[in-house]
């Protein structure tokens, strides 16, 4: 029966029928079989009685066979005639799960429509080994089948190239996913504009002042918007740029000074190093309290406990550069061992009491004599050497040009502690000074010159005057810096302490609330 099989599929051939196998597809002992069996089954053979015994003669192919589940790619390609008259191939497309095996108990069987009828003898093209000198196809048997082709697998990348670019693809979809977000979500709309000031009902009595009906910033806003009012027009604007801009002229002179006298070489300069200091102290520390005292009722009193600080270091500094460049040799005599130990307590006493009265918010008698005497007691002591110059230099124009400067200092500071304590003139015109012309506005203004006056007066006096504060300054009886230094601390301290009395008042205030 293996001979009728090799002749029936050699006659298969010499009846010009082609039979191809597409090697692509896969398996490809599939392909060949069924091209067989498709061509041995169109044959019409007496030789083969059935599909029974076809299938018996191609058993040992299709023992070697995968499950017949996978449509099976093979190509048999027909003779047909074309438009022309000449013959070419047509494909006809096999599939296994038209055919049972005969290894699960049945026959193949194909469709009547994978059945191709073959040409006739007549009209078959010519094939390959008929005719022309070419040798026969070789006989198709089970041996001769081609072995399967291994599939082509794709080369593997390193791990790290798919991790990188995993990676990379994870942060494109969240950059694009992002930007679609951002597209697509609407424009905010437009905030308006913040409110800077307030009407004098808004906020607590402690922030009034008299006199002054608007112009006042809302509390409990953030620092930014405090200072951001340094450029809004407000009550406390003109205080703030009054003493601001005289700090930056004090740096201005002693860069100045810096160029012209030797803090670091000269004993006999440093007096006059701690008088700029002391000046710079104060007048920043007042635009600071006068800028941010808005932000709460704590930080209302803090900031000003802090501006009395700055006060109490600036009547040290002043009272230092008078008794050490400014002194007469008979004054000098009188007040040496006092004179800077009354200093430093008074200028304490001083920060004392404006805290105090601070604290206890008495408009009355009790406040102003807290507040007002001990600083009158501490101005009278610094300016003792340089009042009794006044009183002494016979012709001060030609012979004392410092001098000069030494009444001006002292008009200008009676001008401004007369406004410090009438409040005019808004008592004048009630209303009418909101952020212009207020008696405070007005004792800055004559602060600032006060202060500008005495540093003229004081770097004259270190200057012209070196053969008089020499010889009186050679044995110190104290040590003035060490003053200086004990002066700031008390002050500070009792400006913490009193802090906490407020902040425990105020607990105790919410509470009972």
């Amino acid at each position: 029966m293996g001979q009728s099989l090799t002749g029936w599929v050699s006659r298969v051939q010499t009846r010009e029928l082609a039979v191809q196998v597409d090697r692509k597809s896969e398996p490809l002992s599939w392909s060949l079989c069924w091209t067989a069996t498709s061509a041995l089954w169109a044959s019409e053979s007496p030789s083969v009685r059935g599909p029974q015994e076809l299938s018996r003669l191609l058993s040992p192919v299709w023992v070697s066979l995968s499950p017949p589940r996978e449509p099976v790619a093979s190509a048999c390609h027909m003779w047909t005639r074309c438009g022309r008259g000449c013959w070419r191939p047509a494909r006809r497309e096999l599939w296994a799960s038209e055919i049972a095996l005969v290894g699960a108990g049945g026959s193949p069987a194909l469709s009547t429509e994978s059945r191709a009828s073959p040409l006739p003898p007549a009209a078959a093209p010519p094939f390959p080994g008929s005719g022309r000198g070419l040798r026969p196809a070789a006989p198709l048997t089970a041996g001769s089948l081609p072995r399967r082709r291994r599939p082509l697998v794709a080369p593997q990348l390193p791990a790290w190239v798919t991790a990188m670019a995993t990676m990379v693809a994870q942060k494109l979809s969240h950059l694009l996913t992002s930007l679609r977000q951002d597209y697509q979500k609407p424009q905010p709309s437009v905030q308006p504009e913040p409110v800077f000031t307030v009407d004098r009902a808004e906020v607590p009595p402690l922030f009034w002042k008299p006199y002054i009906y608007v112009g006042y910033r809302p509390l409990h806003q953030t620092w930014r918007f405090y200072f951001r009012t340094l450029f809004q027009q407000h009550n406390e604007a003109v205080n703030v740029w009054t003493h601001l801009l005289a700090a930056l002229v004090l740096l201005l002179r002693l860069a100045v000074f810096v160029g012209t006298v030797d803090f670091w070489g000269d004993p006999h300069a440093l007096p006059l190093f701690i008088i700029v200091l002391a000046s710079f102290t104060y007048l920043s520390l007042s635009a600071l309290a006068h800028l941010l005292q808005a932000k709460s009722e704590f930080w209302h009193y803090s900031f000003f406990f802090l501006d009395y600080v700055g006060v109490a270091v600036y009547q040290f500094g002043s009272a230092l550069a008078h008794f050490y460049y400014a002194i007469e040799p008979a004054w000098h005599a009188q007040v040496q061992a006092i004179f800077l130990p009354m200093a430093a307590f008074l200028a304490w006493l001083s920060c004392t009491g404006s805290c105090y009265n601070k604290y206890i918010q008495k408009p009355g008698l009790l406040g102003r004599t807290c507040q007002e005497v001990p600083s009158a007691l501490a101005y009278a002591l610094d300016i003792s050497p340089v009042a009794h110059r006044i009183l002494v230099s016979p012709n001060p124009a030609v012979d004392d040009p410092a001098l000069l400067y030494h009444k001006c200092q002292v008009v200008f500071f009676l001008l401004a502690a007369a406004f410090f304590s009438a409040f005019m003139p808004e008592r004048w015109f009630p209303g009418s000074c909101h952020v212009f012309g207020q008696g405070h506005q007005l004792f800055h203004v004559f602060l600032v010159l006060c202060t500008l006056a005495q540093l003229e007066a004081v770097a004259l006096d270190y200057e012209a005057r070196r053969p008089i504060y020499e010889p009186l300054h050679t044995r110190w009886p104290h040590n003035f810096s060490g003053l200086f230094l004990l002066t700031v601390g008390s002050s500070i301290l009792t400006a913490f302490l009193l802090s906490q009395l407020v902040r425990r008042k105020l607990d105790l205030d919410q509470k009972t609330q």
